[in-house]
Formats: structure tokens, C-alpha cells, sequence
């Protein structure tokens, strides 16, 4: 996924404000598909929306084609964590589907994961997913310049452990995010503050904390693709992409438009 001494991309104001617009092709595509799950629906059908959101604003889905990857969307439901191909699956009630999506306007990338509750959930999983998602608010808040990149690492971690005991899956990371959908740095979910690369004016991130109600070990299914806990425990993903600027972050795949 990323290149050997490959340096981290710089944007223009511009070129952010481009990227805003492909963050908010993927916010309105999540909205679509989040208010779409109830039990009955399949996950191919979860995927026709967000395709056809993403079509209809004039963008081309990040996912579709993406070394041979078949849709427009990951939808990874309970014990998968990542990269789940939709298909006929139905979602049950009770079920947690986290789902992943990526749009492209004018060759610049967005990219964002929310993780949704079919019907009402338990206890259990409802923590898991709050927790999850603040540990992303937490990494999110310290994409700054002049901060380092472990201080977003250390902020997802330290915001999993102080509530909780679930794992942090260390294999799958955040990354950089630009001209390409995967670019430098790779972000760890982990790790002491004040490591790696100084933060810079124009560095756009894509920062997405992985937590599981047990292990943190996962493995691959036969299909290539489905990233899945190795305990079979459940899981939750939560991802944006911000922006790093001189008033601060800038979540560039909200809805609203989110300044931390």
C-alpha cells in the first residue's frame, strides 16, 4: 500500500477545497446507506445506493475497480472488520455493519467509514461502537501542524484504553490520502506521542481506528478480501479524512461542516 520513502503529499487551499467536495459525495452516500439498514436488506443493496449517490454528483467511486475490488462500498457486518464485499447477504436485527465508502471528484480522494446498528443493539455492541468513534474524534483532534503523527496514534489509543479492554486491531492502519486513495504516512491506532513526521499545513489524513470486543488478531477470507476477527468477536470502523490547517483540522468528510 505505501511506497518506501515516499513523501507525504502537500495540498493547496484549493486542492483541500476539492477534496471537501469529494468528502461531502461521501458523507451524503453514508447518510444514504445508514438510513437504508433494516433487517431484510441485503448489502448489494446497500451498494447500489452509495453507487448511485456518488454517480448522481458527478464523482466516481474510490472503491469500484480498486485492485479488482467489485463495489462501490466495504460492508463488514459483526466479526468482519474491514473490506467486506456486498452481495446477498441480508442484515438480521441486532447486526453491526460497518460500512466503508470512497468517492473521487476531479481526481482527488474522500474517504470515510461509519459503523451502523440494524434495528436496536445491545448494550454491549452500542459501547463498543461509541467507543470506537470517539477514539476517532481523539485522533482527529490532534491532526494539527506542528504536532507529530504518533500524538493521532497515541489519542486513538489512549482514548480505547481509558474506557475499555477492547482490542485495537494493529494490521490495518489510516494512511494519507490525496491524488491517490492510499498515500504516505501510514497512521498507526497506537503508540507513544510525539514519534514520526511533523504535521504540516496541507496534509490531508484519513484516520480510522479499528476496535474489537476481543483479540486484535485478524485474518483473511478465502474471497481475498473480508478482513475478519480470528475469535469471530465482533467489531467496529470508523474513519474520516481531515484536513490539516493553520486554524486547525478540518473533517473534510462530515456532513456539517466540522472545524476542530
Amino acid at each position: 500500500m505505501f511506497r518506501k520513502k515516499e513523501s507525504i503529499q502537500i495540498k493547496s487551499a484549493d486542492q483541500l477545497a476539492v477534496m471537501r467536495q469529494a468528502g461531502l459525495v461521501v458523507a451524503h452516500a453514508l447518510k444514504a446507506v445508514s438510513e437504508a439498514v433494516a433487517p431484510g436488506v441485503t448489502t448489494a443493496d446497500l451498494d447500489a445506493i452509495a453507487h448511485q449517490v456518488i454517480r448522481d454528483a458527478g464523482a466516481t467511486p474510490s472503491f469500484l475497480g480498486y485492485h479488482g475490488y467489485p463495489a462501490a462500498i466495504c460492508a463488514s457486518i459483526n466479526e468482519e472488520v474491514v473490506h467486506g464485499i456486498p452481495g446477498p447477504r441480508r442484515l438480521l436485527e441486532g447486526d453491526l455493519i460497518s460500512i466503508d465508502c470512497g468517492a473521487i471528484v476531479d481526481g482527488w480522494h474522500g474517504d470515510a467509514a461509519v459503523s451502523v446498528f440494524v434495528g436496536e443493539p445491545s448494550e454491549q455492541i452500542a459501547e463498543l461502537s461509541r467507543v470506537t468513534e470517539a477514539s476517532l474524534w481523539a485522533g482527529l483532534a490532534q491532526a494539527r501542524a506542528g504536532h507529530h503523527l504518533s500524538d493521532i496514534s497515541h489519542a486513538v489509543e489512549h482514548c480505547i484504553r481509558s474506557q475499555s479492554e477492547y482490542g485495537i486491531v494493529e494490521e490495518y492502519v489510516g494512511h494519507g490520502i490525496g491524488t491517490s486513495m492510499h498515500m504516505a504516512p501510514p497512521i498507526a491506532n497506537y503508540g507513544a506521542a510525539g514519534h514520526g513526521p511533523l504535521l504540516k499545513v496541507g496534509m490531508a489524513l484519513a484516520i480510522e481506528p479499528m476496535a474489537t470486543l476481543g483479540s486484535p488478531v485478524v485474518e483473511v477470507l478465502s474471497d481475498g478480501w473480508t478482513v475478519v476477527t480470528s475469535d469471530r468477536l465482533w467489531a467496529s470502523h470508523w474513519e474520516h479524512t481531515v484536513a490539516i490547517t493553520e486554524a486547525g483540522p478540518w473533517v473534510l468528510t462530515a456532513l456539517d461542516e466540522v472545524r476542530l
